[in-house]
């Protein structure tokens, strides 16, 4: 059956209805118009967003990585300025009872190539201790550089959970931009990707069309509500969305001698 021929109708519930390709193109420029207005209203407040003014920070203070403790000034690796990814720490935590989120996060962040070449450093900073933090970055893989701000955190103006950018002026830096929440998206590719399908990212929250597919059942009660919000953030051992003990960060399960578990070793508290 080609295209001209298909009926005008959704070939089943929860799917978008069959036009032919004219009729498509048409609702597909309508949009694009939208599309557009939204691009240019983000280089706007990309614009704005360089007028910010900054604080300064404790460039001197002592953080802790691969090569021992280092002024937060190394962090910047010789560049005039630098984003960062302020990672959550559970202590004690195996790897599958660190944050699901912030591994989402940073395992979009593996490559700082591009930022390199416009002389943007890229860092991920944790309050974890540095004893726990190391073996967890190896068994990540992790290529980007790590550093524990344990203790200095409000020296340097950085949460967990934030993407911070910092500016160098010789021997002193800068705070000028900080981030959170759904702030930290244009960092995450997969949900732009999502965003593009018919399903998007099948999250309880979204605008659906009548009849679409809900969002799968995490399991577990998030924010106190029940809504499986973020289920992709973590699987059980066979692809499965669930929060419970059996679950890893979805990404872990990728990585040589991650195995089954039957507990996530933390307590619900982190620093």
């Amino acid at each position: 059956m080609t295209s001209s021929t298909l009926p005008p109708t959704a070939p089943g519930p929860g799917r978008p209805p069959v036009v032919d390709h004219a009729t498509w193109q048409a609702a597909r420029d309508e949009l694009l118009v939208r599309e557009k207005a939204h691009t240019r209203e983000g280089d706007a407040i990309a614009a704005a967003r360089r007028r910010l003014p900054m604080v300064e920070v404790d460039a001197a203070a002592t953080v802790v990585g691969p090569h021992g403790p280092v002024p937060f000034l190394d962090v910047f690796a010789g560049r005039d300025e630098l984003v960062v990814y302020h990672s959550m720490w559970y202590d004690g935590a195996p790897p599958q009872g660190q944050c699901e989120g912030c591994t989402f996060n940073l395992w979009h962040l593996r490559d700082a190539s591009y930022p390199n070449a416009r002389g943007v450093s890229f860092a991920a900073l944790t309050s974890g201790s540095w004893d726990e933090v190391e073996p967890y970055v190896a068994f990540m893989g992790y290529p980007q550089p790590w550093f524990s701000v344990r203790g200095v955190e409000a020296s340097l103006r950085t949460e967990e959970g934030h993407l911070t950018c910092y500016l160098r002026a010789g021997d002193r830096a800068f705070l000028t931009y900080s981030t959170t929440g759904r702030g930290n998206e244009p960092a995450d590719t997969t949900l732009g990707l999502l965003d593009m399908t018919p399903y998007g990212r099948r999250e309880a929250w979204q605008d659906d069309p009548e009849g679409w597919p809900e969002a799968p059942d995490a399991g577990a009660p998030v924010g106190g509500h029940g809504a499986p919000i973020c289920w992709y953030w973590r699987t059980d051992a066979d692809g499965r969305a669930t929060w419970g003990p059996t679950s890893r960060p979805t990404a872990q399960w990728t990585r040589p001698g991650a195995t089954p578990e039957t507990t996530l070793g933390r307590h619900d508290h982190h620093h």
